[in-house]
């Protein structure tokens, strides 16, 4: 879940019961500033997504989530804790580069600011992290983009090659049948 919906309901509800009820739920938080198209610190009276757990006895942990490397070691550890049968919160803080939907005119942050994150993004610096250590080469990187988009176009193909659903049956089992008696 995002950051947003921590200024939900559900969302401390969930914490409390996982800790009464000490359910092994890892909850992950991705926490990237904007609960749509407002920052973070309009939105929340505490902005350090993963104190909250702190309220509900529940372990909790902060990490950067455009480090792949971190999130993997930090998921690990989060995951141990559930396995032990705790609850437990992983705030991963990451940035999304991209608006939140096709009509955001994203108004709430400054170019700069993506450019300047973008300079972080996990996956041109994990490759480059791979290429230094000798793991992947640049065919290899580019194998793999190849790869990707061939199953984006296919996937894409196979949906606009795809019937469209009977308007007849879009509220099917949306509501019960009324059925006389």
């Amino acid at each position: 879940f995002g950051e947003g919906a921590v200024a939900e309901g559900e969302f401390h509800e969930s914490l409390n019961l996982a800790a009464l009820w000490k359910l092994p739920v890892l909850f992950i938080c991705e926490n990237n500033l904007y609960a749509m198209g407002t920052a973070l610190r309009y939105t929340e009276s505490k902005t350090e997504i993963a104190k909250k757990g702190d309220a509900y006895n529940v372990g909790n942990a902060v990490v950067d989530g455009m480090d792949v490397l971190a999130v993997s070691e930090a998921a690990a550890k989060a995951i141990a804790t559930t396995r032990e049968g705790q609850p437990f919160l992983l705030e991963c803080r990451t940035y999304r580069f991209r608006a939140h939907s096709m009509f955001d005119a994203e108004l709430y942050r400054s170019k700069d600011e993506v450019v300047e994150w973008k300079k972080r993004d996990p996956i041109t610096l994990f490759f480059d992290a791979m290429k230094a250590a000798n793991v992947l080469s640049d065919a290899d990187y580019a194998a793999v983009e190849a790869e990707v988009a061939k199953e984006v176009d296919d996937s894409v193909a196979f949906a606009e090659a795809g019937t469209w659903e009977p308007v007849a049956d879009l509220t099917l089992c949306v509501y019960a049948e009324v059925t006389a008696s």
